[in-house]
């Protein structure tokens, strides 16, 4: 796995934590919430993404 990967789905992590304790401190509780799950849906989509490449290439290699 590249480590620039693990630097992105950081970043996102810290972006979403930031934003959600800003939007709990202004009093828009929902926004938050809706804030932190965009930052997952994000985040898995990233990573299904890496799993597919894995798994097509594990298939080619072992002529899947």
């Amino acid at each position: 796995m590249q480590i620039d990967f693990i630097f992105k789905i950081a970043a996102i992590g810290i972006l979403v934590a930031v934003l959600n304790q800003v939007l709990i401190r202004a009093g828009r509780e929902e926004q938050a919430m809706m804030t932190t799950l965009a930052g997952i849906i994000v985040v898995l989509t990233m990573i299904v993404k890496e799993i597919s490449t894995l798994f097509s290439t594990i298939r080619s290699v072992f002529g899947l």
